[in-house]
């Protein structure tokens, strides 16, 4: 009987290393299928798990509720399980090369507790080679097994899109990848399990691991283009959006949109392979004109709204701005790597206070990455500028007159007779008394309506 019946028949059981983002999602889909060991190292979220309460908010509580993962911090339960997933976080360092740490410290967990005749396969993106040059050598000192002999290996990289309820890991080819042909059967399958998609074989572990790192590197390169148009237009005085709608009519335009480029994967993914690059020779052109476009955008956000503030008559040092929005996108609450934090650091450098609003993100995440606490809507009071950072669904629901309480201009809301005037009159009476700088970064509101009722508007 091959390891994917014995699966199948709950004879074995599906280790899940790592249970954020990418992990939880992967786990409670396995989970409706054979028996599934949830690890890992953070002992506070396994008791959230435990709870009912799904942190990540990518399955919901209902979920983690009813499902039949075994949730554990305990490493030794790992032995009970024969195929193994590990999906943790593959982060950069300060230097911007690859910080391996969380990965090696898994393998070194799992190598600890591996048992003869299991599969390990790897869902953390990484550069290609690490799995068997990095990863597999941490197995087998710590387990005492030989790879090949005693355990296989095998690449499997992840395609999920926190927040994304769209493309889920359901619905999206799975690419697949065994160190033999044997093992890539029964990876391919386990994976048919619960991937209604389909799987893609790769013809190796390194294609698979290439071919995950080159997807981001690409989406990468396409939004740097786009900022650089951004900032192009922004000079000529020419609406981007406006640019990129009439462009989209052509059948073969890439309809990508200029924005701040963060997370755990855009943001990160192109300096693994530029990385791997540089230790073979090449220096990347590229790429990393790419990445250091999409680097310094928060600077640029903030130094477009300095100046529209000068434009506006505000007094720079001492002035308060509000920021909604500080995850790394929309609906999710994860704050890694969010470019958000680059906008407020550069505000604060010109004396700014800066007040953050975020109904969706991690409040301990923000404050343990960077030290920010974020405030209520009811106290964002007399800005002399709003910035709109993530489009999360909750301000959609916040309309143009409503801003303008922010702003301390709460009383021309609720006068009729001043709205009948803003909805007549081409020089109106807000354009006359308020020079209101509104920010929109991710194009949430009408640039026309917002220009007409009064507002010192800007987007990319």
């Amino acid at each position: 009987m091959t390891l994917y019946e014995r699966l199948v028949n709950k004879e074995d059981k599906i280790s899940l290393i790592g249970l954020g983002y990418v992990g939880m999602p992967i786990a409670v889909a396995f989970a409706k299928k054979v028996d599934v060991i949830g690890f890992d190292i953070h002992k506070e979220k396994i008791e959230l798990y435990k709870s009912g309460i799904d942190p990540t908010k990518e399955v919901g509580n209902d979920v983690i509720k009813n499902t039949t993962i075994n949730f554990t911090a305990d490493e030794v339960r790992l032995r009970e399980a024969k195929f193994h997933i590990v999906a943790v976080p593959t982060p950069v360092k300060e230097d911007r090369t690859p910080d391996l740490k969380p990965v090696e410290s898994a393998s070194r967990t799992l190598g600890r507790n591996l048992t003869k005749d299991s599969i390990v396969v790897f869902e953390s993106t990484v550069y290609p080679g690490v799995t068997e040059e990095i990863c597999v050598p941490i197995l087998e000192k710590e387990s005492g097994l030989v790879c090949g002999v005693d355990f296989k290996v095998g690449y499997s990289p992840e395609r999920i899109n926190p927040g994304d309820q769209e493309h889920r890991l359901e619905n999206i080819i799975k690419v697949v990848s065994g160190m033999d042909a044997e093992t890539l059967d029964i990876v391919a399958k386990v994976y048919e399990l619960v991937v209604d998609a389909g799987v893609h074989k790769a013809e190796s572990i390194k294609v698979a691991e290439a071919a995950k790192v080159i997807e981001n590197a690409q989406r990468d390169i396409n939004i740097a283009f786009m900022n650089e148009l951004s900032i192009i237009f922004n000079k000529m005085d020419i609406d981007t959006k406006a640019v990129l709608e009439a462009a989209g009519t052509k059948w073969n335009f890439l309809k990508f949109s200029p924005g701040l480029v963060g997370g755990h994967c855009i943001g990160v993914d192109p300096y693994y392979l530029t990385y791997k690059a540089e230790q073979m020779g090449y220096y990347s052109q590229i790429i990393l004109s790419g990445r250091k476009i999409n680097d310094d955008m928060g600077k640029y956000v903030a130094e477009s709204t300095v100046k529209k503030m000068i434009k506006a008559n505000k007094q720079i040092n001492g002035a308060k701005v509000a920021i909604f929005g500080v995850t790394f996108k929309e609906n999710c609450p994860d704050v890694r790597n969010t470019k958000v934090v680059d906008v407020i650091k550069e505000l604060e450098e010109y004396g700014i206070e800066v007040k953050v609003v975020d109904p969706v993100a991690d409040k301990e995440d923000l404050w343990n990455e960077y030290r920010l606490n974020l405030s209520n809507t009811e106290e964002i009071k007399d800005m002399d500028a709003v910035i709109f950072a993530v489009p999360h669904e909750e301000f959609k629901a916040i309309s143009l007159r409503d801003l303008r309480v922010f702003f301390g201009t709460a009383e021309y809301a609720n006068n009729a007779a001043m709205e009948e005037v803003a909805a007549t009159s081409e020089n109106n009476i807000y354009n006359n008394s308020n020079n209101n700088v509104l920010m929109d970064i991710k194009g949430m509101f009408d640039r026309k309506e917002a220009e007409k009722i009064g507002f010192n508007y800007w987007r990319f």
